[in-house]
């Protein structure tokens, strides 16, 4: 049985989630056949950049576009096609994928140097997709420039790299340049009940919340996630998620930051302690807690941010945040992050995980307010 991010791995550019505008250029391109001999696609993990790469491999040779005029102005691939679907089975003889990461050597791009020499064996273009370009090698870097600058008309390059920064500006500026955002979580969730709906399976609203969360803009990883979780129960809940990524929900961390707003010591660190002592990560816990007070505190003092905020939470959450807000006091709570801030360090490199967080709110809600 595939893996669910496989079966549901975008096949045109219309299915691409998150990267309306890259899609749409690409697009435009391909209708007026002017498809750039080189690309760069660049962003965090599991946004799209491989998809994206193998659609514009598909639309370079799809038949159906170089025979119907009408299905040409489409600007996408066909996917019934030889080409596509060898293209699709990763059995296409044209296109090469190189993984950076384990082929860097100069040896390698000299070996792809001469291969793109050769015709196509029975497509129209020779794409090279370069996954994690970063990782090359200084020589390998160089070998791969010549090939850039006198690129043969058959040959096509699509690079792709989660730190752009590293791909050096001479190769940079000899690609097309395309950057992949992270996804929203509202749009994760909508791809994720998507698959659960085509699947029929059974998972709570808020475990898949929990899920888009803790995959951190990545699709990928959301539905790397949901095929693990669906595998173990036949219904997902939200404390199935959290007890096998050991990420602490929104409506956990909601409470334990209602607490601390509160000024209620005592079970605050009772919470850290069940937190610590049911298995969930007390480091998680205190990013999060992090996370949600930064959110508190910039709706507090600019409430036009809750627009911004409706793409990441739900109309609940943020229902919910807008009440603790109201309850945010400066400099207190502003000193009260800075001071977690440094105990979330702490926390990463301590064999005494929670003592750092324990301190930080003692030490605040013992002070009298300065407010």
């Amino acid at each position: 049985m595939n893996a669910l991010y496989r079966k549901y791995r975008p096949r045109t550019l219309g299915d691409i989630v998150g990267q309306t505008h890259i899609s749409e250029i690409i697009r435009n391109a391909a209708r007026e056949d002017r498809l750039a001999h080189a690309y760069l696609f660049y962003g965090p993990r599991g946004t799209g950049k491989t998809t994206i790469a193998r659609i514009v491999a598909k639309i370079a040779n799809c038949e159906t576009r170089r025979t119907d005029k009408k299905f040409h102005a489409k600007g996408e691939p066909c996917n019934t096609c030889k080409p596509c679907t060898e293209i699709d089975a990763g059995r296409g003889m044209d296109v090469v994928e190189i993984d950076a990461a384990s082929n860097r050597g100069i040896d390698e791009i000299r070996s792809l140097r001469e291969t793109i020499k050769l015709s196509p064996s029975s497509y129209p273009f020779k794409v090279f997709i370069i996954d994690e370009t970063h990782q090359l090698t200084k020589e390998a870097f160089n070998a791969l420039l010549k090939t850039l600058e006198e690129p043969p008309a058959h040959a096509m390059f699509i690079l792709a790299t989660t730190e752009y920064e590293k791909v050096p500006a001479t190769i940079a500026s000899r690609t097309q340049r395309f950057h992949l955002r992270k996804l929203t979580l509202a749009e994760i969730v909508a791809k994720l009940t998507m698959v659960v709906t085509a699947e029929k399976l059974q998972v709570q609203d808020e475990a898949l919340e929990l899920i888009a969360a803790g995959a951190e803009g990545s699709l990928r990883d959301a539905e790397a996630l949901l095929d693990q979780l669906t595998s173990l129960e036949d219904e997902v809940t939200v404390e199935t998620v959290e007890q096998i990524i050991g990420k602490v929900g929104f409506e956990k961390v909601a409470e334990f930051a209602g607490m601390i707003l509160n000024g209620k010591l005592d079970d605050a660190l009772t919470y850290v302690t069940e937190i610590n002592e049911g298995g969930y990560n007390p480091i998680d816990l205190t990013k999060e807690l992090i996370n949600y007070l930064r959110r508190a505190i910039t709706l507090k003092f600019d409430p036009k941010i809750k627009e911004l905020l409706k793409k990441e939470l739900t109309d609940r959450e943020l229902e919910q945040l807008s009440r603790h807000a109201d309850l945010i006091r400066n400099p207190e709570h502003i000193r009260l992050i800075q001071a977690l801030i440094k105990s979330y360090s702490d926390m990463r490199y301590s064999p005494f995980q929670t003592i750092p967080l324990e301190i930080a709110l003692i030490e605040h809600l013992t002070k009298p307010s300065s407010s």
